[in-house]
């Protein structure tokens, strides 16, 4: 996969100085994410069982419930997500109360 594609970084479609610098910004912390998770999946060796798009997605269908005037609401945690983030050295998301 391109990185710059994925991260839609091909075309700057900006329309000031000030969102090409937003966009570059968002991007850039985006790229430590990714090298982060990279490092410590090869330091588990998750590439044997996953790829990076498995992972991402394995925690794309996490999902968050907005309720007005209450706090964030996250839904159910698989076992398997949960193995994840402790593999991933992250502490899985606790549903809000």
């Amino acid at each position: 996969m391109n990185l710059k594609e994925w991260l839609n970084m091909r075309r700057m479609a900006v329309s000031s100085e000030q969102s090409l610098d937003g966009k570059l910004f968002v991007q850039f912390i985006a790229l430590i994410y990714l090298s982060y998770i990279t490092r410590r999946m090869q330091e588990n060796e998750l590439f044997k069982n996953y790829t990076m798009q498995e992972v991402l997605d394995e925690f794309d269908i996490i999902e968050c419930f907005e309720v007005p005037r209450q706090q964030l609401q996250i839904g159910e945690i698989i076992k398997r997500q949960e193995k994840l983030y402790t593999q991933l050295g992250v502490m899985p998301p606790a549903s809000l109360q």
